[in-house]
């Protein structure tokens, strides 16, 4: 009778913790950051941005560069002109410098939208990758590892080496 007792103990223990290993959640990370870097799509569309934004700066010096001559011409011939035009050349000064303030708001906007466009879908394509790895290896939480957003300790699996190979690189 003691020993169907202890059997029935030693079953229930078995069987509660066989329970409570199974009720917990296998957790994994990724540096998020780190692959999407690693990314060739990214690396093409951050190409892509670099140019973009190269005509922008050339386009934005080259009207700063224009604005800068008709000053100086300004200034020199000053003298030589009425107090009403050189009036209205300070005016036309100041809605070239308008002009220019305003282009360069275009393009920074221009450029935060092509960013978002060329972005997303990539990190979609990153997002898809680690959900399909971390269900093909069990996992139920996948948490970003990227320095500085708060991961202590990351001792679980490691999931970048698998999801690069998802990707194919």
């Amino acid at each position: 009778m003691k020993n169907v007792k202890r059997i029935v103990v030693a079953l229930v223990l078995f069987v509660a913790a066989t329970g409570f290993v199974n009720a917990q959640s296998k957790v994994a990370h990724i540096n998020v950051q780190q692959l999407l870097s690693e990314m060739p799509e990214m690396k093409a569309a951050q190409a892509e941005l670099k140019k973009l934004q190269e005509t922008y700066t050339a386009e934005l010096q080259g009207s700063m560069q224009e604005l800068q001559n008709k000053l100086t011409q300004y200034q020199n011939e000053a003298t030589s002109k009425t107090n009403e035009e050189n009036e209205k050349r300070a005016q036309e000064l100041q809605g070239f410098e308008k002009n220019i303030d305003e282009a360069r708001n275009a393009a920074m906007q221009d450029m935060q939208k092509k960013q978002q466009e060329l972005f997303a879908p990539i990190s979609d394509k990153a997002k898809a990758a680690i959900e399909k790895v971390a269900a093909a290896q069990g996992f139920d939480y996948v948490i970003d590892a990227t320095p500085g957003l708060s991961l202590i300790v990351a001792k679980g699996k490691d999931l970048l080496p698998d999801v690069k190979k998802e990707l194919g690189f």
